[in-house]
């Protein structure tokens, strides 16, 4: 009886201490101290030369949205911005008819995505799903660790406020040539936000392969400008993401 009695107080002892282990570990989580930089730092676009678009097209992406009917979203800078220019033939193949709605802004970094989301109005709608691709024009400007942690942010609000939507977070695309410094940065940033993939919420594809040929080099017909898809690139980028965006929207 002894035997029992000594083994259930023990029992109970190993799980107080547990409890209090774990809550230790909470605390410690919530008085983490968040990243404070540029990067993270919510502001709108500030470059004057496209102060007579940037504003409006937000305005008319709140109007969008607040009519509702959204299973789509796209967000980030001018290269999703570009699928209303030299990828509108494959939007409209590939989205149109899935109420998708394009969230890209040109000149964008992750600081003014994020303002951009802070500025949204997301109540009307629940997306099956948002596809992100940004941190491109934060290069130069910040360190790789910093480019992560807004990256970071834009999918923690996401998965906050759009509290059902699938997050499908694409690795940044590759640049230029092959010897410059931008691939091994973006190699760095596509391997600290690859870890962001729970298989819940958020899903990382790195599709970066397919604009790029055997021996590293980007083709002009893929890349006018080796950074901006042309039509053949927004072709490649369409089809290389479809099998996940087709699971994912359970389509």
């Amino acid at each position: 009886m002894k035997t029992i009695l000594l083994l259930l107080i023990s029992g109970f002892v190993f799980l107080f201490l547990s409890c209090n282990k774990n809550q230790e570990k909470i605390a410690l989580n919530a008085n983490k101290e968040q990243p404070t930089h540029s990067a993270v730092t919510p502001v709108p676009n500030p470059e004057k030369s496209i102060q007579d678009w940037w504003i409006p097209r937000q305005n008319a992406v709140n109007k969008r949205l607040d009519q509702g009917n959204v299973d789509l979203l796209f967000i980030g800078n001018s290269i999703i911005n570009g699928f209303e220019g030299a990828g509108k033939e494959v939007w409209d193949s590939y989205y149109k008819s899935r109420n998708a709605v394009n969230l890209g802004f040109g000149w964008d970094r992750t600081e003014h995505v994020l303002w951009r989301l802070q500025n949204t109005d997301f109540s009307k709608i629940d997306p099956k799903c948002v596809v992100v691709l940004i941190g491109t024009n934060n290069i130069g400007r910040n360190s790789v660790n910093e480019i992560a942690d807004g990256i970071t942010a834009i999918c923690d609000f996401l998965t906050t406020h759009l509290t059902s939507t699938k997050v499908l977070l694409l690795g940044i695309f590759p640049r230029y040539e092959k010897t410059s410094e931008d691939r091994k940065t973006i190699k760095e940033i596509n391997a600290q936000i690859s870890k962001l993939d729970d298989q819940k919420r958020i899903f990382y594809l790195d599709i970066g392969h397919v604009f790029i040929d055997e021996k590293g080099k980007i083709s002009t017909e893929i890349m006018h400008d080796l950074l901006h898809p042309a039509g053949k690139g927004y072709k490649l980028f369409a089809d290389a993401i479809e099998p996940k965006l087709k699971e994912l929207m359970e389509e």
